[in-house]
């Protein structure tokens, strides 16, 4: 039997530390019987040969910047069937001036609300804010969260704009806090699946330090997300 592919594409804003984060998860991908290639740019975006041949891409590319070509090139892999995966900034605010990027996720950070200003002191953990995953029916269901219960972090909070496209299996609320300018609670997607074309995509918005990626619950997503989005059958 042929060893499935992945294909882990790492770069962008160095915050997120792109090489120890995805360092953290190849073991479980090669434990799994995966041959790994690893790149450090979206250059392999643009190969479709390459691209045809790979069961699964882990992105961690925060921000930067991505070609009309290799964005395309992405979309007909997963369209043909490769899983897409990703976790934080690494897939959700990857490629901020690319709207077909958007597109093919379906969802994008659009902030992470942060403390009291008389808290604040410049550094990381200005945002950092205690908040809980709730898992939603479809969540407590599905392959990639059966089994597992809302968990607590203290970490940043994603605030996402997405499309009714994705399937949410978990979300987190922001709450009305006197320094900030909305009224009501704030409920974003934390979790989500999505469909296109043959292909299927997870995203996982926890993971802004490795510590976050460590916690059991986040890691157990992440890898579950890696097997679920891996190329179908069907999908051959």
């Amino acid at each position: 039997m042929a060893r499935k592919r992945a294909l882990v594409v790492r770069g962008g804003w160095e915050g997120h530390q792109p090489v120890k984060a995805t360092e953290l998860f190849i073991p479980f991908l090669e434990d799994n019987d995966y041959a790994v290639r690893v790149e450090e740019s979206t250059e392999v975006y643009g190969d479709a040969e390459e691209l045809g041949v790979t069961d699964l891409i882990v992105q961690c590319v925060t921000m930067a910047e991505i070609t009309h070509e290799q964005v395309a090139g992405l979309g007909a892999a997963v369209a043909a069937g490769t899983g897409l995966t990703g976790w934080h900034g690494g897939i959700a605010d990857s490629f901020r001036d690319s709207s077909d990027y958007l597109h093919l996720v379906g969802g994008q950070f659009a902030t992470h609300p942060g403390k009291e200003p008389c808290l604040r002191r410049g550094e990381a953990d200005d945002n950092f804010l205690p908040h809980t995953v709730h898992f939603t029916e479809l969540g407590r269901e599905h392959p990639v969260t059966a089994g597992l219960e809302d968990f607590e972090l203290e970490t940043e909070q994603y605030w996402v704009l997405h499309d009714d496209l994705i399937d949410v299996l978990a979300t987190t609320t922001h709450p009305v806090r006197p320094w900030q300018p909305w009224h009501r609670p704030v409920t974003s997607p934390a979790i989500w699946t999505r469909r296109w074309g043959e292909g299927r995509i997870v995203v996982t918005t926890p993971g802004h330090s490795l510590d976050v990626l460590e916690d059991a619950a986040v890691r157990t997503v992440i890898e579950r997300g890696m097997l679920w989005a891996t190329r179908t059958a069907s999908a051959s």
